[in-house]
């Protein structure tokens, strides 16, 4: 049974069949004719955590593909009061594709180890295969064919979403060049590491120049985590780490000065929500190179696309 966890258990091959379904799909969307694949067909949504981009792509996907999507907020279930094996093995019967916004990823496994129903990780603390599929398909898009993209840059922190953007980029041998500091503890992957590292395709330096140097797209994501804040202001608790992170990270803004300097023919990428003023400057936002709302709403015709592949569905 298919899986999409951490993309990798996904070879180039699926990788690439991936992206074939979000172009074929998103251009039938486009030309106004139905892609209703799935009827009768149900999507659980289980979100242990927030969102905005993950459960309107996903929800309002599964309706154009003329299945149905159910929203289960866990806080509002019966997950915290019984056993997580038990509970999750009963969720999975009420669908065929299991979307999973889970706080742990060994949760995510967990519910994949039983081979019920296909299981997505819809983001975790370690990965984030929706958004990378997605960035892939607007980076096509944006280079006239996925075998254009020669090179891309992350800035910033190393977390969930560098990772899986990562690891799917040197699968289809494109060059990563990581700028960050540093990583977030709680998504640090060392056997994904090893296997990113392996195809010498993988810069790590924080020499900014080096990093943007020959660049298609640059990509960042936040560093500054919200619960430091209240009523937009830095709560006391947390004023030294605040601190400490803009000292560390500052550096690594995206903003138009870096683009315009060291990488001006390099597109703008952020996965959303923006942090104006920390991880990327509202010029950056703002800038020609930009290619963030459609890089948001490709989340929609990629989600639809995993789904297709999970079920083994051709369009």
């Amino acid at each position: 049974m298919r899986h999409l966890i951490s993309l990798k258990e996904q070879s180039k091959e699926d990788i690439l069949k991936i992206l074939d379904l979000a172009q074929k799909i998103k251009a039938k969307r486009n030309a106004g004719e139905l892609t209703n694949y799935l009827t009768n067909k149900t999507l659980v949504m289980l979100f242990q955590k927030t969102s905005t981009r993950t459960r309107l792509s996903f929800e309002s996907g599964m309706t154009e593909l003329g299945g149905h999507g159910i929203f289960l907020d866990a806080r509002t279930s019966q997950l915290g009061l019984s056993d997580f094996g038990d509970e999750i093995q009963a969720i999975m019967r009420f669908g065929q594709v299991l979307m999973f916004r889970a706080l742990k990823a060994d949760d995510v496994i967990k519910a994949a180890s039983y081979n019920r129903i296909p299981v997505i990780d819809a983001c975790s603390e370690k990965y984030h295969p929706a958004q990378a599929l997605s960035d892939l398909l607007t980076m096509a898009e944006k280079s006239g064919g996925i075998e254009n993209v020669k090179k891309i840059t992350w800035l910033g922190v190393e977390n969930n979403v560098s990772n899986t953007l990562m690891l799917a980029c040197v699968k289809l041998g494109i060059k990563v060049a990581i700028a960050a500091p540093e990583a977030n503890i709680q998504s640090v992957d060392a056997e994904l590491n090893a296997m990113v590292e392996s195809t010498g395709l993988v810069t790590r330096t924080t020499d900014l120049a080096q990093a943007l140097q020959d660049t298609d797209f640059v990509h960042t994501d936040t560093w500054m985590d919200m619960e430091f804040f209240e009523n937009g202001q830095v709560k006391a608790s947390f004023q030294a780490e605040y601190e400490r992170r803009k000292a560390t990270f500052m550096p690594f803004q995206l903003n138009a000065n870096l683009i315009n300097t060291y990488a001006p023919k390099a597109k703008i990428m952020h996965c959303m929500p923006c942090h104006v003023g920390y991880e990327i400057s509202r010029d950056a936002i703002d800038h020609p190179s930009a290619v963030i709302f459609d890089q948001a709403e490709n989340r929609l015709h990629m989600q639809k696309a995993m789904i297709m592949w999970l079920l083994e569905k051709e369009v």
